[in-house]
This record gives C-alpha cells, sequence and structure tokens, in this order.
C-alpha cells in the first residue's frame, strides 16, 4: 500500500456489474480533479482471443480446465509488478485488450487483440484497476497486499448470469447456448479464484433482485434498478458511518451491524456519499506526504 501513489481497485467477474461502479469512480476522478491511470484486467489475459481459444482446446484434450478467471490464463506477476512498482514510483506499463468492433475503431485493431504495451505518465494521482483479479492472493502472487481500497461487486448468483448472458448476447455476438456452457465450465474456477477475493474487499455493493430469476438460462430479461436491492457491505478497514449513510439515502436501512440496504435506484447515489470521502481523504495524505 502507499500514501503517495495510492491504488484502488474494483474487482468482480465478467457481467457482475463492475462497469457501473468503474463509470461511478470516473465521475469522482472528473469531479473532483483527481488525475488517475485507469487499467482494464483484460488486459492482463495472457492470451488473445485466437490463442486462447486454442489453449483451451489443448487444455480440454488433457482432461485439464483453462479459463479466464484462473490463473494460467492470466499475467497475475506482470499485474502484481505493475501494482508494486507504481506504489514505489508512480510508474508503470498499460495496454489495452480490444473487445468489440467499437473499441477496434478506436484503437485501428481487430477485435480480440491486445494494443503494445506502453509506459503511461508518471505524474498521476493514483491507479485505477477494474477487473478479475483485483483483489486476489495465491501461493505465486499477492495483488491485494498493494490496494489501498478494494470494492466488491459481486450481484447474487443468478443475477449475475443473467446479467453475462444478456450482455455477451447482446454486446459481443455469442448466442445463449454458448454463453452458458462458458460460465459451466468456468464454475471451479469462479469458486477457486474469484469468491475468495470478497473476503478481502473494504466495501462490496451485491445487487439483490426482486423478482423471479429461479432460472436464469431462460431469463433474457435482466431485472431494473426499480425491480432490485443493493447490499452494501463494509469491512471494518474504513470508516462507515452507517447512520449518516440511512439519513442520506431515501427508503435505506440496517441489514446488519456492518451492512446496509439501499434500493437500485439510490446507487449512484450511494456510491456518491460512500467512495468520495474516501478518494478525498486519499488525496489530502498523498498531498500532505508528497
Amino acid at each position: 500500500m502507499s500514501v503517495v501513489h495510492p491504488i484502488v481497485a474494483v474487482t468482480g467477474s465478467s457481467g457482475a456489474g463492475t462497469s457501473t461502479l468503474k463509470q461511478a469512480f470516473a465521475a469522482i476522478f472528473r469531479r473532483d480533479g483527481v488525475k488517475s491511470v485507469m487499467i482494464d484486467g483484460d488486459s492482463f489475459h495472457r492470451y488473445d482471443r485466437k490463442q486462447m481459444q486454442a489453449e483451451v482446446i489443448k487444455a480440454e484434450e488433457k482432461g485439464q480446465l483453462l479459463t479466464h478467471f484462473g490463473s494460467k490464463a492470466n499475467c497475475l506477476s506482470r499485474l502484481e509488478l505493475l501494482l508494486q512498482t507504481y506504489a514505489a514510483t508512480g510508474k508503470g506499463e498499460k495496454r489495452h485488450y480490444i473487445h468489440d468492433e467499437a473499441a477496434g475503431t478506436k484503437f485501428h485493431q481487430a477485435p480480440g487483440t491486445f494494443t503494445p504495451w506502453q509506459t503511461f505518465a508518471d505524474d498521476s494521482d493514483l491507479l485505477f484497476y477494474s477487473g478479475l483479479h483485483g483483489g486476489i492472493v495465491t501461493e505465486q502472487v499477492n495483488i491485494a497486499q498493494y490496494v489501498d481500497l478494494l470494492i466488491g461487486v459481486v450481484p447474487v448468483i443468478n443475477l449475475e448470469w443473467i446479467q453475462k448472458i444478456n450482455r455477451d448476447c447482446s454486446n459481443r455476438g455469442y448466442s445463449p447456448e454458448e454463453v452458458v456452457d462458458n460460465i459451466l465450465k468456468r464454475m471451479p474456477d469462479y469458486a477457486h479464484y474469484i469468491t475468495p477475493q470478497f473476503s478481502r474487499t473494504h466495501i462490496n455493493f451485491q445487487r439483490v433482485p426482486l423478482i423471479d430469476t429461479s432460472n436464469p438460462f431462460e431469463a433474457r430479461d435482466v431485472p431494473t434498478p426499480e425491480q432490485s436491492l443493493v447490499v452494501i457491505c463494509f469491512n471494518g478497514l474504513v470508516k462507515a458511518d452507517l447512520s449518516h449513510y440511512l439519513s442520506r439515502l431515501q427508503n435505506s436501512f440496517l441489514s446488519g451491524a456492518n451492512s446496509i440496504v439501499v434500493p437500485e435506484v439510490e446507487m449512484e447515489l450511494a456510491m456518491e456519499i460512500i467512495l468520495t470521502p474516501l478518494i478525498d481523504d486519499m488525496m489530502v495524505k498523498k498531498r500532505q506526504r508528497g
């Protein structure tokens, strides 16, 4: 962890809603004039799309599992080195993974490929990571030790699957059958690599639907904000004035000693109320030490 070069990470699986929290942080940074280095976890995949497809086939022929949730398909040592280097010096390298045609047009590359690694400017205020492994700890790496503020986004599992099926079919050209097959294949790595991270987070945001999602493989419509609640849980490593949050957030209520529940329509406001003071405190301490 670093006071002079702080690191913020949002961790959660594909389709969980990390992009929503990423957008919320971007708005806070923009409003408060915080210069951030944005790091996409997908840029640390080990293989491009075609290579990954080939490697998955090779692994299956050997009776093995290879998914983006696990360590073998990702350059986790390089990610750890980036966070270690940034925490110490404010320097590092980044690249982009091209997900779709829109990104391909922007970077003039084919979808499913990586841009070259490039050194980023060393005058940033903080590093912001969003992806699968912001809080991962294995026998080989310890990413979590370098993160000053770690946020988890983890919908109840049926909702997470519905969101992923909807997004991958609508935006990435997959069929429902392909997405379901991918979900099932990744479950062991999800349990082993993704789930444990949510016990290391400072704050977790968990969406809970209020409508029937019993069969996520048949449901095609993602529950709307009006049909969902959000459970916000604090682990005690950050200051959490729950009474203050309750007074600011309409129709919120306490659900445990360290958690509150808000209607999802209040989620953006909840993020602003909770996260803005944490970022402001980071910047104050950074200026005092800098």
